[in-house]
């Protein structure tokens, strides 16, 4: 970072001024630099969604100004920063939103759907990322051929939309969340397709058949700016064919019609105490040591409540049998990271037949955390007022002790501590 004054680099290694003369501070800095990622992770899902015929100029118009905010010497108020921080995440929200509608629109009315995990026998490709309509180009261009598409990471959620799922060169889904997929895109026989964040730079050992889209790209790979997958096509093809693995099934594709459309009878349940508490336990994964927590706090969830998840965190908690509730998965699983959209409509829905506010709701919020998009999710429940969100396994750097302190008053946000099942204790008692 530099310093908006003498424009040097950041106090203590090179500013030339002293903080109180120049009018930095580390508060200012923490705040532009939430501001900031909140910015790329509305912008990637406003990408997605502009790409899909969705677009507000509101938002366009509000992201010119937030960047223009952290200009050298324009903004070094703490109060009128942290009002643009949450109006980010209430952009956001407008966001998400319009990229649920884009994707209903075009790919249908999601509904659950049992998805094979696993390959069958031949030629086939490998799609990873969230964009949904590169997966739709991909295959139809399949069309008339023998090669198979996977899913893989966040593209799962695509088997919730049946114009998606009823592709009969779609087969299924193969592995796990990102940071995974060295070992997982190395395994697959096939070429792999990485259409947004969350690509690693690939091994030598596959970087020969890892293609990406657009602004997406990474050395040794190639790089696809025309929408024409042909090329990938003819890769799977003069790979070795894929092997017949052991299939299982997952059930995904709870999307917020879904579950609205179920509200009488989850109403009436949780009056009649058949629903102790709803858990949203979901969010952005990392590699690093502690991430066990979500998994450990999942299992320990009580039998009568149900768990929402989405976003690639939910791979840290799917593979486990948590059972049914009232006839349905006791985990539902909402879709990708920009479905948190899903779980605020779910809650507000909630919320309104219950006629209480949404913090008043047996609900607690554990969301794991790494990088923008997530961060400009959290944003949006901040600024809807949604109080006690927990989150971790680390505090994010970014944020000032100052800064978090002020979160914490005005929203009770939460850092995960050392034991889920003390954290999980806690939730249940309030």
């Amino acid at each position: 970072m530099f310093c908006n004054q003498c424009e040097q680099t950041a106090h203590g290694t090179g500013c030339v001024l002293s903080p109180g003369v120049c009018g930095k501070n580390e508060d200012v800095q923490s705040l532009q630099e939430m501001l900031l990622y909140g910015l790329k992770g509305m912008a990637a899902y406003a990408h997605h969604a502009r790409r899909l015929g969705k677009s507000d100029e509101g938002v366009s118009a509000f992201i010119e100004e937030a960047l223009f905010a952290t200009m050298t010497n324009v903004n070094f108020d703490v109060e009128s920063l942290l009002e643009m921080v949450l109006e980010c995440g209430r952009q956001n929200l407008r966001v998400m939103q319009l990229l649920d509608e884009g994707h209903v629109d075009l790919f249908g009315h999601p509904s659950p759907s049992v998805v094979r995990e696993g390959t069958q026998a031949g030629p086939g490709i490998l799609m990873t990322g969230h964009d949904l309509l590169d997966l739709q180009q991909l295959l139809r261009q399949c069309e008339g051929t023998d090669v198979k598409v996977y899913t893989h990471g966040e593209m799962l959620p695509a088997h919730m939309y049946p114009i998606l799922r009823d592709h009969p060169h779609l087969a299924g889904h193969y592995g796990g969340a990102w940071q995974k997929q060295k070992t997982e895109f190395e395994r697959f026989r096939g070429p792999t397709v990485a259409t947004t964040n969350c690509v690693l730079i690939p091994r030598a050992a596959y970087a020969d058949r890892l293609f990406t889209t657009r602004c997406t790209a990474v050395p040794g790979g190639t790089r696809i700016v025309n929408d024409d997958y042909s090329q990938v096509i003819a890769k799977a093809r003069q790979c070795p064919p894929l092997p017949a693995t052991p299939v299982t099934e997952t059930t995904v594709g709870f999307h917020h019609d879904v579950i609205l459309g179920l509200a009488g009878t989850i109403v009436e349940a949780v009056k009649a105490g058949k629903i102790s508490r709803f858990f949203v336990i979901g969010g952005c994964d990392g590699a690093e040591p502690g991430r066990n927590y979500f998994s450990d706090y999942a299992q320990a969830t009580p039998a009568d409540s149900f768990i929402l998840t989405l976003g690639c965190g939910k791979f840290r908690i799917r593979d486990y049998d948590y059972g049914e509730l009232l006839g349905l998965p006791r985990l539902l699983d909402m879709g990708q990271c920009n479905n948190a959209y899903s779980a605020i409509r779910v809650a507000s829905a909630l919320a309104e037949a219950f006629q209480c506010s949404v913090n008043d709701l047996p609900l607690t919020l554990v969301v794991s955390w790494f990088e923008q998009k997530a961060v400009a999710v959290l944003l949006t429940l901040l600024a809807l007022g949604i109080k006690g969100v927990t989150i971790g396994p680390c505090p994010p750097g970014f944020v000032s002790p100052n800064v978090f302190r002020i979160l914490q008053e005005k929203f009770d946000l939460r850092l995960t501590g050392q034991s889920a099942a003390e954290d999980l204790a806690l939730a249940m008692a309030s």
